[in-house]
């Protein structure tokens, strides 16, 4: 952590674009507390600037208390610096550097949330139990999470009843990986209130209901093959009347030597988009995700409107390899809250980006450019506040799944540890 952070606290840390707002910088411990009445110079920097004029500006300001309290009127959506020195005999001494960001009205109603939406237990090809799996993703600093075993939505739905008898803070959502009878597509029922899964076992209906649709949707490209598109349409409508969210997965996994979707059915899928969200960051090798990374930047300058999710595609909550990198890959969204419909919809209106924080390597964001730069700025300003919190409350859930009924008592007092973190980081 960064000293600043470890000796100061700033408030707020997001403000509203185009408006002034006063912030407050204050010492938190005997050694480095501002004292009152002394005055300390501020040099300001917008990360955004559009003549020398208004590259930097220098004032002073006195301490009120132990705090320095700045007015500032915070122009447009951007990172702002604030350098903070003091008069000394010798000079000047550095007390610190600290950074706000300022949003526009649509992004500053939001509220960042950590999630991963793509994951398995030992019920399919998984190592852990659902419960497990659960408060490990807490551990790691997710807010919310489902689990999406292999032609199995009961899993995702033991990992919700393991806490059942406690009030968390994490939201843990019903899912499955669905697999098409005879189709090569992945997909992801993210969310969904009924098993997709489920409705293959009447198979005669099924077939049916994919022959009619065959006709509807043709005629199709030579080298698309009808029944293959036909099933991933078919199931992306069944997620939708679930209220799910349909997401396409990892179509540049390579497995038996090839990828798992062909190009001339994928490039027709993204023709006609008709999935939720794409999986454009998955737990398949990182060769692999460069080309999800890129065939996505090559769509989007095609000027094609994408929703995206970053998943790990876990098998197991300590494995780094090709079975997953838990923790390391996850989605970020913009969401006016944590309820479930609140989070497909903000997915779907491109208020999300998936992140890759890979361990020893610089963090790599994906998405649309605005929401990029603000992920970037939480990577090293509020996340540093926020995993710690939910890294205490996924220990007191490991705790209690493994029998500890006192960890009810601990995770009652981690409740809305976060939402108070929120309230404090974001101008009223």
């Amino acid at each position: 952590m960064k000293l600043e952070r470890e000796y100061f606290e700033i408030f707020p840390l997001i403000v509203p674009a185009d408006t002034e707002t006063t912030i407050t910088i204050r010492g938190l411990f005997d050694h480095c507390r501002f004292r009152d009445g002394a005055e300390y110079e501020v040099t300001y920097y917008p990360k955004e600037y559009w003549d020398d004029h208004s590259r930097r500006k220098t004032f002073t300001v006195r301490a009120q208390g132990d705090a320095l309290v700045i007015p500032h009127h915070f122009q447009e959506e951007q990172e702002h610096v604030f350098h903070i020195t003091e008069d000394v005999d010798n000079g000047q001494k550095p007390i610190g550097t600290f950074y706000v960001y300022s949003l526009y009205s649509d992004l500053f109603s939001r509220r960042p949330y950590k999630g991963d939406v793509h994951m398995h237990s030992y019920y399919s090809d998984g190592r852990e139990s659902p419960a497990y799996v659960a408060a490990s993703c807490r551990k790691v600093g997710f807010d919310f999470m489902a689990l999406t075993d292999h032609h199995r939505y009961a899993p995702s739905l033991e990992a919700k009843a393991a806490y059942q008898e406690v009030d968390i803070d994490l939201r843990i959502f019903p899912g499955e990986e669905v697999h098409p009878p005879e189709c090569h597509t992945h997909i992801v029922n993210f969310g969904g209130s009924f098993s997709v899964n489920e409705l293959f076992k009447n198979d005669e209906q099924y077939r049916r209901e994919i022959n009619g649709l065959i006709d509807e949707l043709s005629p199709l490209p030579p080298r698309v093959d009808p029944y293959q598109y036909a099933a991933v349409f078919w199931t992306f409508e069944k997620i939708r009347e679930a209220k799910g969210l349909g997401i396409l997965c990892h179509p540049h996994w390579v497995a038996d030597r090839r990828y798992n979707i062909p190009q001339p059915l994928l490039d027709y899928i993204f023709e006609q988009q008709p999935f939720d969200a794409f999986e454009v960051l998955g737990g398949v090798p990182v060769e692999d995700n460069n080309v999800q990374v890129t065939y996505y930047n090559d769509q989007r300058a095609r000027g094609k409107q994408i929703p995206i999710v970053g998943v790990s595609d876990s098998h197991g909550c300590h494995q780094r390899d090709q079975f997953g990198h838990f923790g390391d890959v996850y989605t970020l969204v913009y969401s006016p809250s944590l309820e479930l419909q609140d989070i497909i919809s903000s997915i779907t209106a491109l208020y999300s980006v998936a992140m890759e924080i890979m361990p020893g390597e610089e963090p790599r964001v994906y998405g649309p450019f605005r929401l990029v730069k603000f992920a970037r700025f939480l990577l090293r300003e509020y996340m540093p506040y926020h995993d710690p919190l939910c890294y205490a409350e996924g220990n007191h859930m490991l705790a209690f799944s493994a029998g500890d009924r006192e960890a009810a008592h601990r995770l009652a007092a981690c409740k809305g540890q976060v939402d108070k973190l929120n309230k404090k980081l974001w101008a009223k």
